[in-house]
């Protein structure tokens, strides 16, 4: 009887359950989908060091899918909790018929296991689906062969999803027999006829909170664009996060109480259709659900930053890694070991004799030396580098040191200066295909491309002709700013300064700091470029490599190749924007479920609201124009301030990052980002709006 009741009773609601039935199959699948990629990544032929970023990924995004779980538990509680104050009046009915409470709650239970197999087995078949797009995502973003692709069931994120979901179950079964168990009979039959009350606010009030709070989020909007170097430690930053979530719960605070007044005076527009209606039923919700409005914006903000921040992340990488690789190798080692050296932190290192002769001659004698095949190598160019103890980046900063300490407080201001014979950096800027420099015998040029390091360089340079002292002669810089160039290949533009000096500076085998080295490997073929890699590879997997042979004869000789540095970088981005779109998505559903639900709920209470717009004369199309309206400003007020949160928090987000790749063309991240939010965002709106349309048409 009570199996037929709850079939019965879920095939009737089946519009109530619209927005549930589509958190769940939406949530069930994204979780499928993240948790399988372990059952593509064996088939994946890829590098040793590209299987483990991906193994990585794999395991970080495991332990993301525990806090992923938890939201959507959270709000599964919360969509249920719908369902039942929806049908509390149902739920006297049948008390009053002597119903009692325990075959309620089992009524209850069943119906929540139905929808709740049903949106498993959909959300599953969805997942598994896509999960093969994932997969081929992955290879493409990994650049792996896919030969050996073929459409494959993750039983481990199948089990891991069910699981999870179960245990979420659960929790909403514990909390409908708590929840039920609190009711009584009376409060449930009456319970249409209740609203929440609503208190009125002082405008005059109402306009000088705004006030403050557009003042306090524009002070922090401030502190993470323009003031972001102030930024230096957790406490500073907490402070400003704090600031943004006070500034929001203030505007929404502060909106029923005077936006409602300001269009009263503009009685043309006020009293235009159902704009009065409208407006008031948008004053009681902001009015009623201050907190939950602002959670919902901040959620969206986060959403919108983390997609965005993550793509354009992503994208600007990939621009670097092609512009800071153009050769397939760099070696370099120190000159001029010393027997003994002590660093900042005050540990010894003792060098060998073998070391210390080894480091007074070019990286080319040491290569041929011991044995490789130079013919393996082309396009060979090897320089000096070298420092001058006397020019420290203190020494360069001169007058303005206090101030560069002052907003660079963590900088080691006693880093000696590299310096570049001219001609010497022009042979490494030739075969890098870079801008090559000329100058006089009493210029110098500073090249400098990491953004914080030119930004304070250039306040000195602006300077015209500023002088510096470079091995006992003074020199002038040709520009006031800093050019662009680097010598170290890299991810990203991260060279924090390289002096170039004439030919004729004196700057003695003494003075050289370390040999550099730079060159192609002779191959037609990757397969063939992949043999070459593995004998400067210094993986400890590969004992047999000719690096790995250096060093066991006590030999310093470090390096980066093209291949490494960009397996790395498309690693790390990789992992960076899938746990992004995956939290994104995830506080995507949740804001966008709330509102939906919230939406619905008032739906229901104020159906008696809607008859009497009937009974005065509105029409079904006037009705429903008004409905879009109201849900339209329900959901933009929230996305509009985290849109304005955005603007600033994804330059901060970019500017935290600048370490790991530069910034770069944001529209095609804020396109990808639209899409998405469109898309799902979207469907939660059109989903509200057309079970808000079924739920006013019900009879009272």
């Amino acid at each position: 009887m009570l199996f037929k009741l709850s079939f019965e009773n879920m095939k009737k609601s089946i519009k109530d359950y619209g927005i549930y039935f589509l958190t769940l199959v939406l949530g069930v699948a994204i979780f499928y989908m993240f948790n399988s990629l372990d059952s593509q990544e064996a088939m994946l032929q890829v590098s040793n060091s590209q299987r483990q970023m991906i193994q990585l990924m794999i395991e970080m995004l495991g332990m993301v899918s525990v806090f992923v779980a938890v939201v959507l538990g959270l709000l599964i509680v919360y969509a249920n909790s719908f369902l039942i104050n929806r049908r509390k009046k149902e739920f006297g009915i049948y008390m009053s018929l002597g119903m009692g409470r325990r075959q309620i709650s089992r009524i209850i239970l069943m119906e929540t296991i139905f929808v709740g197999l049903i949106s498993l087995v959909i959300g599953l078949m969805i997942g598994i689906f896509a999960s093969q797009f994932m997969s081929i995502l992955v290879s493409k973003l990994f650049e792996a062969d896919m030969s050996k692709f073929e459409f494959v069931f993750s039983k481990t994120a199948c089990g891991k999803t069910c699981i999870y979901f179960a245990v979420m179950y659960v929790a909403v079964m514990f909390f409908n027999t708590i929840t039920i168990s609190r009711y009584k009979l009376i409060n449930l039959l009456n319970a249409t006829k209740k609203n929440e009350k609503v208190k009125m606010k002082n405008p005059v009030l109402s306009i000088l909170v705004f006030l403050g709070a557009a003042v306090l989020l524009g002070f922090a909007y401030w502190k993470v664009t323009v003031d972001s170097r102030s930024l230096t430690s957790g406490d500073k930053i907490l402070r400003v996060i704090g600031m943004g979530i006070v500034g929001t719960i203030l505007v929404f605070w502060s909106l029923s109480g005077f936006i409602l007044q300001i269009v009263q005076a503009m009685k043309k527009t006020y009293l235009r259709d159902t704009n009065l209606f409208v407006l008031r039923q948008i004053n009681n919700k902001i009015n009623t659900m201050v907190v939950s409005m602002s959670v919902i914006c901040l959620m969206l903000f986060m959403t919108i930053t983390i997609l965005s921040s993550a793509l354009a992340l992503r994208n600007t990488m990939q621009s670097d890694l092609l512009e800071m690789t153009p050769v397939d190798i760099n070696l370099y080692k120190t000159a001029n070991l010393p027997e003994r050296a002590t660093n900042r932190y005050g540990k010894e290192t003792v060098y060998t004799e073998v070391q210390r002769q080894d480091s007074k001659v070019p990286i080319c004698e040491t290569l041929e030396s011991n044995g490789l095949d130079m013919n393996r190598l082309k396009d060979i160019e090897e320089i000096a580098i070298y420092t001058d103890k006397n020019l420290t980046w203190e020494r360069f900063f001169g007058d303005k040191i206090e101030e560069v300490r002052a907003q660079f407080p963590y900088l080691q201001y006693n880093t000696e200066e590299e310096l570049i014979k001219v001609s010497d950096y022009n042979k490494i800027a030739k075969l890098y295909g870079n801008e090559e420099y000329e100058l006089e015998n009493d210029e110098y040029i500073m090249l400098c491309d990491f953004e914080s390091q030119e930004e304070i360089r250039n306040k000195v340079l602006e300077e015209e002709n500023y002088p510096l002292e470079i091995a006992g002669k003074t020199y002038y810089s040709k520009y006031r700013e800093c050019k662009s160039g680097f010598v170290v290949m890299s991810t990203s533009h991260t060279n924090t300064g390289i002096i170039l000096v004439p030919d004729d500076c004196n700057l003695t085998d003494e003075m050289k700091e370390r040999y550099f080295f730079a060159a192609n490997y002779h191959a037609n073929t990757e397969e063939e470029k992949e043999e070459i890699e593995k004998i400067f590879s210094s993986n400890e997997e590969n004992e047999s490599t000719f690096l790995n042979e250096l060093y066991e004869k006590g030999l310093q000789l470090d390096g980066l190749t093209k291949i490494a540095i960009m397996e790395a970088s498309v690693g790390l981005a990789t992992i960076i924007t899938f746990i992004s779109i995956y939290l994104g998505i995830i506080f995507l559903i949740a804001s966008s479920a709330i509102l939906a639900l919230k939406q619905l709920t008032e739906s229901s209470d104020n159906k008696q609201r809607y008859t009497i717009l009937r009974k005065i004369g509105c029409d079904e199309k006037m009705i429903h124009r008004a409905l879009f309206r109201q849900i339209g400003i329900f959901f933009g007020m929230p996305l509009i301030l985290a849109v304005i949160h955005s603007v600033f928090g994804i330059q901060y987000a970019l500017s935290v990052l600048s370490g790991i790749a530069s910034k770069g063309d944001l529209l095609p991240s804020i396109i990808g980002t639209v899409v998405v939010m469109g898309v799902i965002y979207g469907a939660y709106f059109m989903a509200t709006y057309w079970g808000s349309k079924n739920i006013i048409r019900e009879e009272l």
